[in-house]
């Protein structure tokens, strides 16, 4: 067993349920709850182990010096941010710039409870034509459980309403940020 694996699994004492098919080379990854800065820490823990590329998206700021190595390194990708630009539109021609492209995010939009998701996620996927791979991290149970690609259908209520009972139940490490499904 690796020193990763022993740290997530022996030391932190989380489980990984499921995997990423190595066939869906691009995909967006939705991670929720997203109710606390260590999500970030199981997300890398659970990438390494699986050794799957997985990206996200930040505003350009972040990838100045000194920490913007780094940034790249743990899968960043800047993004420009400035008004007028269709965001959606930007992210969706990321993926076709590369063959490999999974870009995590957290429809929450914030680590505080919302009532409900944000949707660019599903834009983006639309546009990008790529499928949705939901992610839940529960701390309830220290288990992070990646579900099967989820094709959009183009109803996004009905779209939407079965990607979030993929996580019914789930706790964040924050259960009062936890928003109920």
């Amino acid at each position: 067993m690796g020193l990763t694996k022993f740290i997530f699994h022996k030391i932190m004492g989380w489980k990984i349920n499921g995997s990423f098919d190595p066939q869906v080379k691009k995909s967006v990854v939705i991670v929720v709850p997203h109710t606390h800065w260590h999500d970030f820490t199981i997300g890398s823990y659970t990438r390494r182990i699986l050794k799957t590329k997985i990206h996200w998206v930040g505003k350009q700021e972040l990838f100045k010096w000194p920490l913007g190595a780094y940034f790249r390194w743990m899968g960043g990708y800047p993004l420009d941010r400035t008004s007028g630009q269709n965001k959606v539109e930007a992210i969706a021609a990321i993926f076709k710039k590369h063959d490999e492209f999974r870009m995590a995010l957290a429809p929450e939009g914030t680590r505080k409870k919302v009532d409900q998701w944000k949707t660019g996620f599903y834009y983006i996927a639309q546009a990008a034509d790529v499928p949705v791979i939901a992610v839940a991290f529960d701390y309830g149970t220290k288990t992070v459980t990646i579900h099967p690609p989820y094709t959009l259908s183009g109803d996004i209520d009905k779209d939407m309403t079965a990607l979030m009972a993929k996580y019914k139940g789930v706790v964040g490490k924050k259960p009062e940020y936890t928003q109920d499904f």
